[in-house]
């Protein structure tokens, strides 16, 4: 079964007429992205926070930070995370690390502060190993298909995103430059690998979208239908290499090789808008020649809530017809807690069906089980151990069950 890429044109075109309604009807937007997102990773470092020691190690630095951001419209973070697993029984390493530092950051140049407002938003990064594979190889080093700590590789420098944030009116946005797509496609607010869980399953696609590499030159666009369904979409190249950004945009012109997706979704309200969220995720991809990889397309499906202030209960899926995807089918559920601010305990079970086109024909299907507890220490320090039992790994038949422990910190100044 293959889909017909035209339909992408028609929805887009959709998108595009759909938002030009009387902007009286909408509030301002909302749509800034999802937990790693440049927008809401320095509105979090900003955020007070309650933690185990009521400490904020860089107090002075903050104040310092905030007077800039007034007087110029140019804001930024950093930090340094770390990712370590072990395995009780391995068929190569068995074990894997690997540490990241980020800068990013926005600078705000047009209508500061005012409706129509643009500006700058930019992230960057080191990203080295420390043992002989990174966590991001370290499910596939186990015999399982997918990724834990995807983004914890051996990159060395390299740039996710720099693209242009521009808001339309009181009810539309727009993006375009080098993105990174996990930041806009299939939001919600668990799928963060350095805030909640480690494994892929549980993210952006649940394991089951191709999704393409960072630092991708695109655009994208959203706007709101009603005060609670929104309409996003948008396209990128396939071809990046975020350690050599522009190569990417060359590629574009000369392979024209493409990711496009659209997203239908509903939110309880805007400013709760990846909390209470219910979503549809169409998205197609193009061959990829120098990889022989197939063009495909597939459908996401998600549903979380925020209850009570303490509880968010999820259900996610996907099914993919080739692409290149790790899962053809993918089935997620499970349920996060905060039993005290800041805090969070989390866990989710995972059915998953790899992609014949990907691995092969007749692999058997695979489950996976993910137990975190992340403890905010300071304003700055968190601290995230965490169990996962990953069941009849598809490339390992000769094991039935292989419990996975890891470690994770993140230091933010």
């Amino acid at each position: 079964m293959k889909m017909n890429p035209s339909l992408f044109g028609t929805l887009g075109w959709t998108l595009i007429a759909s938002v030009m309604l009387p902007q009286e009807l909408f509030a301002e937007s909302a749509m800034d992205g999802g937990p790693d997102s440049v927008d809401v990773l320095i509105e979090e470092q900003r955020r007070k926070k309650q933690s185990w020691l009521d400490q904020n190690l860089f107090g002075r630095y903050d104040t310092w930070k905030e007077g800039v951001t007034e007087r110029t419209g140019f804001s930024w973070g950093t930090d340094y995370s770390a990712q370590y697993f072990t395995a009780s029984d391995s068929p190569a390493e068995d074990s894997a690390a690997s540490g990241m530092f980020r800068f990013y950051g926005s600078w705000d140049l047009l209508n500061r502060g005012q409706e129509n407002s643009g500006g700058l938003r930019f992230k960057a990064e080191y990203r080295n190993r420390f043992t002989d594979i990174p966590p991001s190889a370290y499910q596939l080093n186990l015999g399982s298909v997918g990724f834990t700590g995807a983004p914890f590789n051996n990159d060395g420098i390299r740039l996710t995103n720099f693209y242009w944030r521009q808001e339309i009116g009181s009810r539309m946005i727009g993006y375009i430059g080098m993105l990174d797509v996990t930041d806009f496609v299939d939001v919600y607010a668990l799928g963060s690998p350095w805030t909640s869980f480690s494994n892929l399953a549980f993210s952006t696609g649940a394991a089951s979208m191709a999704l393409p590499n960072d630092s991708s030159p695109g655009f994208m666009l959203g706007g709101w239908l009603t005060d609670k369904v929104y309409l996003t979409g948008g396209m990128s190249g396939l071809n990046s290499d975020p350690t050599q950004p522009w190569e990417g945009v060359e590629r574009v012109f000369d392979e024209s090789e493409f990711y496009k997706f659209l997203e239908i979704g509903w939110t309880s309200s805007k400013d709760r808008f990846y909390f209470d969220n219910i979503h549809l995720t169409f998205w197609h991809v193009d061959e990829i020649d120098d990889t022989a990889t197939p063009d495909g397309w597939g459908v996401n499906f998600s549903s979380s809530f925020w209850v009570n202030d303490c509880y968010m209960p999820f259900l996610r899926a996907g099914y993919a017809d080739d692409g290149g995807s790790l899962l053809e089918l993918s089935f997620s559920t499970g349920i996060a807690w905060q039993p005290k601010k800041d805090d969070l305990f989390g866990i989710a079970a995972n059915w998953g069906r790899p992609n014949a086109s990907s691995f092969g024909p007749g692999l058997d299907d695979q489950y996976g089980l993910e137990v975190f507890y992340r403890a905010q220490l300071t304003k700055n320090l968190r601290l995230t151990p965490s169990i996962q039992l990953l069941a009849n790994p598809a490339l390992n038949p000769g094991e039935d069950l292989i419990a996975v422990f890891g470690m994770r910190g993140v230091l933010s100044f």
